[in-house]
């Protein structure tokens, strides 16, 4: 299968989610296979809507929208993958008195495909995370932490494939360096590897040995710094072979994706929705028989 020459990214105006449904998002070109990318980031242990009197968030947000949300794209689209960026520890009371068992449980019944982790999901250490993985039914992935001689050792896969309607999607995964957001004792003996080499090995396994049509990214490295630090624009900038990446770690809400163009010359997309459950992220990948694609990009509210 020829992997896409281009992506066009066509505007999409955000749609509000709230008791009166979901307006139309999308269109569907003829004789085209759809794909379509659900995500969420730096969901902090928002279990619950926040309140009408909220401030800032009144009525949005909860588990329970996002997951009717959830399950009315997939009634129009089964051919989609739900995932997410990290960070889904730390933040509510939800977490303090359960560790994260409710997130991982409540993520298991939306059927979750896959996860990476971010560094607010060390807050009880790698045993606390380590304690909580029999209730997660989805898979992490973790491409840059190398937990070696932690009790995360052959816990998180490197990257994984999917493969929805004759399209295989493969997906990878980078974390944020642990150092200095982190106590180490917290992290234990992880080890932190170069984000930008460890994407174009994945991609590049992905693509040559794996032969996906397309190529994710869950980051949760951050989307943007004035420093040299690494970022998701950084990284999209510096790399070949990645069609999206779904970003995470500095609560950045867009409304549609960021273009980028890689080392290659090509276009990859950059998203992230902001934190707390409060939007969905939605991508639609339309691809031709030979799989190159055209997509949309929207984010929801909760």
């Amino acid at each position: 299968m020829k992997r896409r020459n281009f992506i066009q990214q066509t505007s999409a105006a955000t749609a509000f989610i709230g008791f009166g449904g979901l307006s139309s998002l999308s269109f569907k070109p003829s004789n085209k296979k759809h794909i379509t990318i659900l995500h969420t980031n730096d969901v902090h242990s928002h279990i619950e809507p926040f309140g009408p009197e909220d401030s800032r968030n009144p009525n949005l947000g909860g588990v329970a929208r996002r997951a009717t949300l959830i399950q009315r794209i997939r009634n129009e689209n089964p051919n989609t993958l739900l995932l997410d960026a990290g960070d889904i520890f730390q933040g509510t009371p939800y977490f303090n008195f359960y560790g994260g068992e409710l997130e991982f449980k409540l993520m298991s019944k939306m059927k979750y495909d896959a996860a990476t982790l971010g560094n607010h999901d060390f807050d009880n250490g790698i045993a606390g995370l380590y304690a909580q993985l029999p209730h997660a039914e989805f898979n992490f992935i973790s491409s840059n932490y190398d937990f070696k001689n932690t009790l995360l050792d052959g816990h998180t896969q490197k990257y994984k494939v999917f493969t929805k309607d004759g399209v295989k999607i493969g997906v990878f995964g980078l974390g944020i360096e642990l150092q200095g957001l982190v106590n180490k004792s917290l992290y234990k003996e992880t080890k932190y590897l170069d984000p930008i080499e460890t994407a174009q090995e994945m991609s590049s396994i992905l693509k040559k040995e794996k032969n996906c049509d397309l190529i994710i990214c869950l980051s949760h490295l951050g989307y943007e710094y004035s420093s040299d630090k690494v970022s998701d624009i950084k990284l999209a900038q510096a790399t070949a072979d990645i069609d999206l990446i779904i970003g995470g770690h500095t609560h950045t809400f867009l409304d549609k994706p960021r273009v980028e163009i890689n080392k290659s010359g090509k276009k990859v997309l950059v998203n992230q929705v902001g934190c707390y459950g409060l939007y969905l992220g939605r991508i639609d990948f339309y691809l031709d028989d030979n799989n190159e694609n055209q997509t949309t990009g929207v984010s929801l509210e909760v």
